[in-house]
């Protein structure tokens, strides 16, 4: 007779290493590089190495591509997000215009593409989220910038050419 509780333990055990071997083998690293070059370098900002994962498993796969950047106190991490995850974070950032004291929330067409942007007043902190298909998505995060500044420096990241080293399917 099976004995269910080690059957469910072994897979238990199993499974973060099967991941870690999908997520560390050549494959799966060749496809959040070719996002690697479109982290670009920002003027006047320290920008950290590119870093990124990929998984693949049946029925579900993701990309993730992220560099962060400093300026004095001021941050910023950019992200390519693919998968379901990004169409996660895209249904949540779905066309919207809120305006308070506190801050904002405004969605607008730039360059062809959704652009969802936020912004909190006080600590002058927001994200910038780009919707690059159905599945994929750019973000820029921030914290210490205005958001203006924070919209130019994303429009540096060429959205098209991101959008073009999507993986197809």
């Amino acid at each position: 007779m099976i004995d269910r509780r080690r059957v469910i333990h072994l897979a238990l055990v199993a499974l973060p290493l099967a991941l870690l071997l999908v997520c560390s083998g050549a494959g799966a690293q060749q496809a959040f590089q070719r996002f690697v070059p479109l982290l670009v370098d920002l003027d006047g900002w320290q920008g950290k190495k590119a870093d990124g994962m990929a998984l693949e498993m049946p029925g579900n796969s993701m990309i993730t591509a992220t560099r962060e950047y400093q300026r004095g106190p001021a941050r910023l991490h950019a992200q390519v997000l693919t998968g379901a995850a990004a169409q996660g974070a895209l249904a949540g950032v779905q066309a919207v215009n809120i305006e308070t004291s506190d801050g904002r929330m405004s969605t607008s067409t730039i360059d062809g593409m959704q652009v969802t942007r936020t912004f909190t007043t006080k600590d002058k902190s927001g994200a910038i989220f780009v919707g690059l298909g159905t599945s994929a998505l750019f973000t820029l995060s921030f914290n210490g910038i205005a958001d203006d500044e924070a919209l130019t420096l994303a429009k540096k990241f060429n959205w098209k050419a991101i959008q073009a080293a999507l993986p197809t399917k």
